[in-house]
């Protein structure tokens, strides 16, 4: 079973690459300024993502892991924050991010007739507006939309496409008073992954398995 996961120079991320790997899977990760064995990406070029795909050889995939994502909006105020760039920043990775490397590692999917897992956040559902961080709300609301458009035109393939939220995790992201540690939320999360097919492609999950309403 071969393995990629996105934005795994730390966090999350770095944190799955290594279970994988203790696994005994062949498992690897991209960064945009790689270290060690990570292999360079750029998820907001489509350049970068063609460059990986030419790297990759035809390698086929079995699990794409998009996980690369920033939070450029916290402690911005309605009134004076939130500017033009930070949006265009959010959006560029958090969602054009995820359909270039899906797009560009398509081929590699189809050869394995992979499964593709997208983290996304519970901030994206609808159904849960407690206000504030507008930018990354409506980003992950977005690829929330188009994991689940993906999955739609994927099913026919064979291919399946879940979405998650993370939890609130202990990262530099998340800060130290979140709710969970990195090994909570990689243990449910390869659960989950693990647990997803055709049958059940579309889902919106937390690690936990809890199903998050859109």
């Amino acid at each position: 079973m071969t393995i990629l996961i996105t934005g795994a120079s730390r966090g999350i991320g770095a944190a799955l690459l290594s279970g994988y790997r203790r696994e005994g899977r062949a498992a690897f990760g991209t960064a945009r300024r790689p270290a060690g064995d990570l292999l360079p990406l750029d998820v907001t070029s489509a350049e970068s993502a063609q460059a990986l795909a030419r790297r990759l050889n035809g390698l086929p995939i079995d699990l794409l892991v998009c996980n690369a994502g920033i939070y450029p909006d916290k402690g911005q105020s309605l009134e004076a924050g939130y500017a033009p760039t930070l949006w265009a920043q959010g959006f560029a990775t958090n969602v054009t991010g995820v359909f270039l490397s899906i797009q560009a590692l398509l081929p590699n999917l189809r050869a394995a007739k992979g499964k593709i897992a997208i983290i996304s956040s519970a901030m994206g559902s609808d159904a849960r507006a407690p206000g504030g961080s507008y930018i990354y709300r409506a980003s992950k609301a977005a690829v929330l939309n188009l994991g689940r458009n993906l999955a739609t035109d994927l099913a026919p393939e064979g291919i399946a496409v879940g979405i998650y939220h993370p939890g609130w995790v202990q990262t530099e992201m998340g800060g130290p008073a979140a709710e969970i540690t990195t090994a909570q939320s990689v243990a449910g999360l390869s659960a989950r992954f693990a647990a997803l097919s055709v049958e059940t492609t579309g889902c919106f999950e937390s690690y936990d398995g809890t199903a998050i309403p859109f």
